[in-house]
């Protein structure tokens, strides 16, 4: 296990994860805004850029319209003015999980990886509140595929943000702040205040709320960003 310490103030966001002001600060420090027709498709399912051709996947940030997510035929989601979107392809490197068209015509900033190096280096805080939004994306789906919690006989999905090509490098950086917990340790307790963050490297964790188990941790998972990012208690016990 890992702790990454965020005890350095960072502007956090004001009333939930996500601040769209701070998210248009930081997309437009080095972006610039397009128009996006009515029914354009502004990335496809199942694409993956060619880094090799000099493509490169972006994420986008919705200024104006609406835009719908699409998987497999199907309208899995809605972005709405000031939500980012294709963060997931353009860090992981993945496929696109799902198409993106534009519902109404629609104004954007897309951002390439260069980019948002760039504007992180200028806004570094935006990485934290970047994670929180993917980490909650991620953990929303799982909650669907484990509807009301684990059932009887059922055996639950393990939440896991970084694959293991990333722990790997993580585990090598982190080194020497690794940290052991022996089995039914408590690592973080409901009511807590947070200041730092966890990346699961090996093992199980189970996360409970007022004594219920509501989600399985795995190895590539993350825990306790939500309370550091919002500085409110923690909302479970891990």
């Amino acid at each position: 296990m890992s702790e990454l310490d965020f005890t350095k103030p960072v502007q956090p966001a004001k009333t939930s994860i996500y601040d769209p002001a701070m998210a248009m600060e930081f997309f437009g420090s080095v972006g610039k805004p397009e128009t996006v027709p009515q029914g354009a498709t502004i990335f496809t399912e199942n694409e993956k850029r060619n880094r090799l051709l000099l493509q490169r996947d972006k994420m986008y940030l919705l200024l104006e319209g609406e835009v719908s997510l699409i998987a497999k035929n199907k309208v899995i989601a809605k972005v709405g003015k000031g939500e980012i979107f294709g963060e997931m392809a353009s860090i992981s490197e993945m496929p696109r999980s799902a198409s993106a068209v534009a519902k109404i015509p629609c104004r954007v900033i897309g951002l390439d990886d260069g980019q948002f190096q760039s504007a992180l280096r200028k806004r570094p805080e935006f990485a934290l509140m970047l994670m929180s939004v993917m980490i909650r994306r991620m953990r929303d789906t799982i909650g669907k595929q484990n509807p009301g919690g684990p059932a009887s006989g059922v055996k639950m999905k393990e939440s896991a943000v970084f694959d293991k090509s990333a722990l790997a490098i993580l585990s090598r950086a982190l080194s020497q702040t690794t940290v052991r917990y022996e089995r039914n340790k408590v690592i973080v307790k409901e009511g807590q205040a947070g200041v730092m963050m966890y990346v699961v490297l090996e093992g199980r964790l189970a996360v409970s709320i007022r004594g219920k188990l509501v989600e399985r941790i795995g190895a590539g998972g993350v825990f306790g960003e939500m309370a550091l990012v919002e500085r409110t208690p923690r909302l479970a016990t891990v």
